[in-house]
């Protein structure tokens, strides 16, 4: 082996493990950019539909989230006002900058069982009990969308269920967390008319669905890295190749 080929030998294995690995992030976004996009168009197609009834209970453990998430859906029932959990959240836009919660209140349906309604969020200054058990039980209709379990990463920081917040939206975990038997193992997202009409308190409305996306741009990213890794050896295994020849024709 020729020495301008043999001290090619390391950096083109180097190259070759680096451009797979760009090449397969810049895969990877795009079947994330697929995911996101099937999601955005299911949520799309959920959003605005006429609201349907909220399965019976004896449904509730059999749903998977893909088939229930933005549902808009339609119950009746009654508040339970001093069984809540507040979700701690960064206050929307437009909205100032002091964070507070997303607050969620059992709600008794009329066909049996209980699911925890995100009432809105309610700023940490104005978090009082009196404040947060302040609604009506008796009988309402309510409209909103079904919202799925949040997942937690390792940054999410520890619960403490004793002062009833959550970091996450986890139903189960708060229904187990207040010794709670039959309740539903997703949430319901009030509508921001819903918002306003059940409820006297300072709050925000609930915010629509809005998702980044930015797969495609990250695809490109990563695919452009990879064509510019080739060219760059190249173009250096050009100049190491040409280095023997130019010495011989200098002798």
């Amino acid at each position: 082996m020729k020495h301008g080929a043999k001290a090619l030998l390391f950096p083109a294995i180097a190259t070759a493990i680096a451009f797979a690995i760009l090449l397969s992030l810049g895969f990877w976004q795009l079947r994330r950019l697929t995911e996101k996009e099937a999601l955005i168009a299911r949520v799309e197609s959920r959003v605005d539909k006429p609201p349907q009834a909220l399965p019976g209970p004896a449904q509730w453990r059999a749903l998977k989230p893909d088939d229930y998430d933005y549902r808009h859906i339609r119950l009746t029932g009654h508040f339970i006002a001093n069984t809540y959990a507040l979700i701690f959240a960064k206050a929307p836009d437009g909205f100032g900058n002091e964070p507070g919660f997303n607050v969620l209140t059992l709600f008794k349906t009329s066909s049996g069982g209980s699911l925890f309604v995100d009432r809105g969020f309610l700023p940490s200054s104005k978090a009082t009990p009196e404040t947060l058990q302040n609604i009506s039980e008796q009988d309402v209709e309510l409209l909103g969308h079904l919202r799925a379990p949040q997942s937690r990463n390792a940054f999410t920081p520890n619960d403490t269920p004793e002062r009833l917040i959550w970091f996450t939206r986890d139903p189960v975990a708060i229904a187990a967390a207040l010794g709670l038997q039959d309740a539903a193992p997703f949430t319901l997202s009030l509508d921001p008319t819903e918002v306003a009409r059940i409820d006297d308190q300072p709050r925000q409305t609930p915010v629509a669905p809005q998702f980044v996306n930015n797969h495609l741009s990250y695809a490109v990213t990563w695919f452009a890295l990879a064509g510019a890794l080739l060219v760059i050896f190249a173009m250096v295994a050009r100049a190491r190749l040409r280095q023997p020849n130019d010495r011989a024709q200098g002798q």
